[in-house]
């Protein structure tokens, strides 16, 4: 069995931090904040369209949830599992703010992207030596 290291577990309340910021925002922009050219390509300036809000109600929980798992929600092999997952996700909305036309949206999605990738990789437990986690050593023959 693993422990959750300090590092591990600071990691994990920065990441929810900034995963909880997240949340905040897409709820502003659903509930009508005139935020849009920060946000989908800055094509919106103002308040965005109907179904972008839509897209952005749906966003909450999600980054709620991922927030959740971040701060230690869930047990060590989920969490592992999702924090490794919502790093690569972090790593390809990095280049998508990259390539975004609206510089606003590159100086402040491409920093907390990328921040939160970092942390989300540090907030995942690590595999045991005798592999994954919550699994028992390998067989030998």
């Amino acid at each position: 069995m693993t422990t959750t290291t300090e590092t591990e577990r600071r990691a994990g309340r920065a990441a929810a931090a900034l995963l909880t910021g997240v949340a905040g925002f897409q709820l502003a922009m659903a509930a009508g904040a005139p935020w849009g050219a920060v946000a989908y390509g800055g094509g919106h300036p103002g308040v965005l369209p109907d179904e972008l809000r839509v897209t952005s109600a749906v966003a909450v929980p999600v980054y709620a949830t991922l927030a959740a798992v971040a701060a230690g929600v869930g047990g060590p092999r989920l969490r592992r599992a999702v924090l490794r997952g919502t790093t690569a996700l972090l790593v390809v909305g990095c280049a998508v703010n990259l390539a975004s036309p609206s510089l606003p949206e590159r100086l402040i999605w491409v920093p907390v992207s990328a921040a939160a990738a970092v942390l989300t990789w540090r907030a995942a437990p690590a595999r045991t030596a005798a592999g994954p986690v919550g699994r028992t050593a390998s067989r030998t023959a």
